[in-house]
């Protein structure tokens, strides 16, 4: 199965950065800063990740995230936020993020995100065994 990953983050420099860094992984990678391309590949499940920043079209994480989890439960969503508070993270848990990571500065950053992208991956793929 082909690893599809999608970077919704309005910040044009970090998508770039995790695009190069997800593509040389091996990982097929489509980025956009526009809230409804993103819900149009999570309708159509051609993708299993989501990489999300923190605000888009005046829309905030809080709001999105239980938006693409209805469109596809089996979504594993990563916000990658330069800063939340610990309420906002109980409560984006609690709708169903994967993982939360700071915006990559460094390569302890980077390595960060992707082992959570690489476990958001393997948890897809062992969801798929138990349901055969």
């Amino acid at each position: 199965m082909q690893e599809n990953l999608l970077i919704l983050d309005e910040d044009k420099e970090c998508r770039k950065q995790m695009a190069q860094m997800f593509t040389r992984a091996g990982y097929h990678v489509k980025t956009t800063n526009s809230v409804t391309s993103a819900m149009c590949d999570v309708l159509k499940k051609t993708v299993q990740v989501v990489l999300l920043g923190g605000t888009f079209d005046d829309l905030s994480a809080v709001d999105l995230v239980p938006v693409l989890k209805l469109c596809n439960n089996k979504l594993r969503i990563i916000l990658v936020a330069a800063e939340s508070s610990l309420p906002l993270i109980r409560k984006l848990r609690k709708e169903g993020i994967f993982y939360h990571a700071l915006k990559p500065h460094n390569s302890e950053d980077r390595a960060e995100i992707r082992q959570a992208v690489a476990c958001a991956f393997r948890d897809m793929d062992q969801m798929q065994v138990a349901y055969k």
